[in-house]
């Protein structure tokens, strides 16, 4: 008896995660993908604008170089101001970190966009700057926060609903089974990133080629953040947030070919 009422307490909690989720359906007005979303572009703004401070404290701050942080806001507003960025409700920002041995740049929902000390140092062009915080716009228009917070409520429940459904207190082994049911759901929220980021390197293809950049200038960046990461990855790729670089060249590749059918135009920086 006590079998039946643990499975159906499971189950209800499993549906009402698989509803909420489904039901929670909008068509993006940027990529015209149908998403499943369950916050507001206004909820995005405020979220993005609440966690900047303390993101960018976890990083030494704001770098004290104030021309190169200006060259980042100078870049990244051309971005969104030559652009179909420049008709989203989104706040853009672009800050510069202090932290110089990180190589790393993200964007909080709603805009805010940050790139450190560490990866601006190793770029070696314009367009290959532009080429990194066009990809971080990307992951904004395309609302990948609010996308990926509404997959990790759903998974979070479902993998709850599967803990509660094996889990024996008269049977410690099935402790291992919660276990895996909760790294399942770890790697399905990993692979949703992996397309994410790929969605956002197509995405800078668009955009920085409309601001007059050279989107080929992003091959180069793979290979920057391939070096910085010694040349291997740490483990299978299917067990990392982040698509090999390499594996994203082609992409991009293929990306800018969809783009520029007929060759890019003559002029864009690199």
């Amino acid at each position: 008896m006590r079998g039946i009422i643990k499975f159906i307490i499971a189950l209800l909690i499993a549906a009402v995660s698989v509803v909420t989720y489904w039901c929670s359906s909008e068509t993006n007005k940027f990529t015209g993908e149908e998403q499943r979303v369950d916050m507001t572009v206004e909820q995005e703004i405020a979220l993005g604008l609440q966690a900047a401070p303390q993101m960018a404290e976890q990083y030494g701050g704001l770098h004290p170089d104030q021309e190169a942080a200006r060259q980042v806001k100078a870049i990244g507003q051309k971005l969104v101001q030559n652009t179909r960025a420049r008709d989203t409700p989104y706040q853009f920002d672009f800050h510069l970190l202090a932290d110089e041995q990180t190589v790393n740049a993200f964007a909080l929902p709603g805009g805010q966009i940050f790139i450190t000390a560490g990866l601006l140092r190793r770029l070696e062009s314009e367009g290959q700057l532009a080429g990194v915080l066009g990809h971080e716009i990307g992951h904004v228009v395309a609302r990948h926060s609010a996308q990926q917070l509404a997959k990790a409520k759903l998974t979070q429940g479902l993998t709850g609903a599967a803990a509660i459904a094996m889990y024996d207190p008269d049977n410690p082994a099935s402790r291992s089974g919660a276990a895996v049911a909760a790294m399942i759901g770890q790697v399905v929220n990993m692979s949703y990133g992996r397309e994410d980021e790929l969605e956002s390197d197509a995405l800078a293809v668009q955009l920085t080629g409309a601001a007059g950049y050279d989107p080929r200038s992003m091959k180069r960046v793979m290979e920057i953040l391939a070096e910085a990461s010694g040349g291997a990855s740490s483990g299978p790729e299917f067990m990392q947030t982040h698509p090999n670089p390499g594996n994203r060249v082609a992409k991009i590749e293929a990306a800018i070919q969809q783009e520029y059918p007929n060759g890019l135009p003559e002029g864009l920086i690199q």
